[in-house]
């Protein structure tokens, strides 16, 4: 096993361990939520995701600044005591990994089959809901729609189930055009 697959086995154990921290306390619904606001605030804020991955930070400084964090946004002890965990072991590098491997985990217990939809454009609640009306008719009752809007896709949108893929964009048929254009 390669040191990448070592990094990604113990990520995925800090997930794990996480999941059943916040199933034992009875505080998963809470802990996911705080999860998905980490995640979000990952994915909109540069300053807080260079913050979590600069190598360079000391680390009773990044303890200080996630016990500040925590407690501004309330967030719950075992989510509190996890982060400062991950800084005690510098692993607060991999939260975002963590963290997304802890709402599949989360998912998977609960039998969801998780699907992603990325759209050129911004959908609105009802194109989002009717979208996924469609899909668990196809794919089952207990689907989760994760949405992300990608303006690179110029037009239409990509669905991925597991490993089934739907993909509708015109950047993916501008590719396949490209490539037929080389070839001939």
């Amino acid at each position: 096993m390669t040191s990448n697959n070592l990094t990604l086995t113990a990520n995925n154990s800090y997930s794990q361990a996480l999941y059943e921290l916040a199933e034992e306390s009875k505080d998963l619904s809470k802990v996911e939520d705080e999860v998905n606001s980490i995640l979000k605030l990952i994915g909109e804020n540069t300053d807080f995701r260079n913050l979590i991955k600069d190598p360079t930070i000391k680390k009773d400084e990044l303890m200080q600044v996630v016990i500040a964090f925590s407690k501004k946004f309330n967030l719950s002890d075992i989510f509190n005591k996890f982060l400062c965990f991950l800084v005690n072991k510098a692993r607060l590098f991999y939260l975002e990994k963590i963290l997304k491997d802890f709402l599949i985990i989360s998912s998977n217990k609960k039998g969801e089959i998780i699907a992603k939809l990325k759209a050129a454009k911004q959908l609105n609640e009802e194109e989002i809901n009717n979208i996924k009306k469609d899909l668990t008719e196809n794919f089952g009752a207990n689907l989760k729609l994760n949405f992300e809007h990608d303006p690179s896709l110029i037009g239409g949108l990509i669905i991925q189930i597991g490993s089934v893929m739907i993909d509708t964009s015109i950047k993916s048929k501008l590719q396949q055009l490209e490539t037929k254009m080389i070839e001939a």
